[in-house]
């Protein structure tokens, strides 16, 4: 798959600036063990559904990231309200 390749080149771009790597990838992908220095798997989907539970999985990884880091989960920094009124 094109897309796949492209992003496995722009992850060794970013590893060759010596960045961690994080990468959520389904279970039947092995090239990814090459490149990321952590894998979050979920099982294979049809690809029409597989950004549900990538979607639940980052932000689950958000919450505990910002809880680890002493972050006001409830009331987050600089975050605005806005409220459309017809």
């Amino acid at each position: 798959d094109a897309v796949h390749d492209k992003m496995l080149s722009n992850i060794g771009e970013i590893k060759a600036r010596n960045a961690m790597v994080i990468a959520i990838a389904d279970e039947s992908d092995e090239e990814i063990d090459k490149y990321a220095d952590y894998v979050i798997r979920f099982p294979s989907l049809p690809e029409l559904v597989s950004s549900i539970p990538i979607a639940v999985i980052l932000q689950l990884l958000a919450y505990h990231v910002a809880n680890l880091r002493g972050c006001s989960i409830d009331k987050p920094r600089n975050l605005a309200k806005s409220v459309t009124v017809e």
